[in-house]
């Protein structure tokens, strides 16, 4: 994989935001290993992702300065960490830091997919749901639960446009657009290889001939 920074360097980089952010001493003796799993994440994701700046010449390319690139790697780093050892401190700053840096709230105890991305995600709140690969979302969508606590599930290759939102029980499956604006509440299904329109429970749904994985991540299989 193409890094703009070494892997130490880059520790390093994140030890220095979270000293600046969240001076309180705790202990980041665990950061270098911590960031090596992540980027490893990292590798296996952007290289199944074509998306401008995220894969070239072969390989996929991580930069620290790509703020997508730097939220995907954040949460990454978050969930490694708490994989590791639920209640560990660079858990806690690295979902924090993704907050101030991209005001996007991906928690590391949600299990995002091991192939997604962001576009611009300001605003984004992805909760607990079921997740699957060639999953992406863009600026102020949001995933989350009802009052019973139940969420979402997501097929393979869902495509989560500008404001949309999906809340509580409900289904999108595979291959799936949800338009700008679109709302998916309770009870609400969208069936495989479509798009969702407007407001449930008057939402319009449509069938689509374009394909996620193909013509968004642009990967040919």
């Amino acid at each position: 994989m193409q890094l703009s920074l070494a892997r130490n360097d880059l520790a390093v980089y994140v030890r220095r935001q979270f000293e600046n952010l969240f001076p309180d001493g705790a202990n980041l003796g665990d950061l270098p290993k911590l960031v090596d799993l992540a980027l490893g994440r990292v590798d296996h994701c952007f290289s199944r992702v074509r998306l401008k700046g995220f894969f070239a010449n072969g390989e996929a390319r991580f930069s620290h300065w790509h703020s997508d690139q730097y939220a995907i790697f954040l949460y990454y780093l978050a969930n490694s960490a708490f994989r590791e050892r639920p209640g560990h401190p660079i858990a806690d700053k690295a979902y924090a830091l993704n907050k101030a840096l991209h005001a996007l709230d991906a928690f590391y105890e949600v299990e995002l997919p091991d192939v997604f991305a962001v576009q611009h995600p300001v605003g984004t709140v992805l909760g607990r749901a079921v997740y699957s690969d060639y999953f992406i979302c863009y600026h102020n969508c949001t995933v989350g639960a009802n009052l019973d606590n139940d969420y979402p599930s997501f097929g393979r290759g869902i495509v989560m446009y500008g404001g949309s939102r999906v809340i509580g029980k409900t289904a999108v499956g595979d291959n799936s657009f949800m338009s700008t604006g679109a709302i998916l509440i309770d009870g609400g299904t969208l069936a495989a290889d479509s798009i969702l329109h407007g407001v449930y429970p008057k939402a319009g749904r449509s069938p689509t001939s374009r394909n996620v994985v193909r013509d968004i991540f642009g990967m040919t299989t």
